[in-house]
């Protein structure tokens, strides 16, 4: 999606956010969306347990003060191109897509009259967050699977297409908590053109429309450019051939601090 265009702000949270105590990201969400003016729309596609999640959120939208908010069922290809599904996302100013798995995601969304008016919403300057397998999507290219468990490999990263709302990055969550080093850096390894991007549990990262973003949460992002690889095996090797990659530059950010994605820069916020 070319970002010239773009006049919304993404909302990238890395899973398991606080949601009993100060529910800082949250709030910034309900924030973002307009404050005691925000209506939010849940979209809970991508968990099984649709109810349970929608209610969850919903109730703590309102509780943190949000005007409206209104979970989104689509569990189908028939109701992804729902009209009034489509309208009920794009009368909302602020779009929050649930964790469970990012393939059920889009491929119950892609290409729906509902995908697309998460697209149009966001043009048109709607905030579109997503946690877990919902901060997966946002990129153009996804990780769908992959060991977290073991030294990097080719074999550990299953790729597929997102919805494409952030160019030339990779999303993974649960960074830290789950081991995802290997992930990042085998994705990164594949084409040295994207950054990858590791949101750890309770963390996010506020995307705005120049492409740089701010962090914010308890925790870290972990950044990796491969932009000026020397030397990587991945094209050659066996899958379960360790990897060699030289010269990948890694940024780790807590709150505070922010990346430029046009310049491949770090910044202080407020600086």
């Amino acid at each position: 999606m070319s970002k010239d265009k773009v006049a919304g702000n993404l909302l990238i949270i890395g899973g398991n956010e606080d949601k009993k105590g100060k529910c800082k990201i949250l709030k910034r969400f309900v924030e973002m969306a307009g404050g005691r003016d925000a209506r939010i729309a849940v979209l809970t596609t991508a968990t099984e347990f649709p109810h349970e999640v929608g209610n969850e959120y919903r109730s703590l939208f309102l509780e943190i003060g949000a005007e409206a908010a209104t979970v989104i069922y689509i569990d189908d290809r028939d109701t992804a191109n729902d009209k009034n599904k489509a309208r009920n996302i794009l009368d909302s100013t602020g779009v929050f897509i649930t964790g469970g798995d990012q393939l059920r995601l889009t491929s119950i969304l892609g290409g729906s009259e509902s995908d697309a008016a998460i697209r149009q919403a966001y043009l048109s300057g709607t905030v579109i967050a997503g946690t877990s397998a919902g901060a997966s999507v946002m990129s153009d290219t996804m990780i769908v699977g992959g060991d977290s468990s073991d030294t990097p490999k080719k074999s550990h990263l299953g790729m597929a297409h997102g919805m494409g709302l952030l160019q030339e990055v990779v999303i993974d969550q649960h960074f830290a908590q789950r081991g995802r080093i290997n992930r990042i850096l085998a994705a990164v390894a594949q084409n040295p053109l994207i950054i990858g991007v590791g949101i750890d549990e309770d963390t996010a990262i506020v995307v705005s429309p120049d492409e740089k973003f701010e962090v914010i949460g308890s925790q870290t992002v972990t950044i990796a450019d491969g932009r000026n690889i020397i030397y990587s095996n991945i094209s050659e090797s066996k899958p379960s051939d360790p990897l060699a990659l030289t010269n990948v530059i890694l940024h780790v950010l807590p709150e505070g601090y922010g990346y430029d994605l046009k310049r491949r820069m770090t910044y202080i916020c407020g600086e």
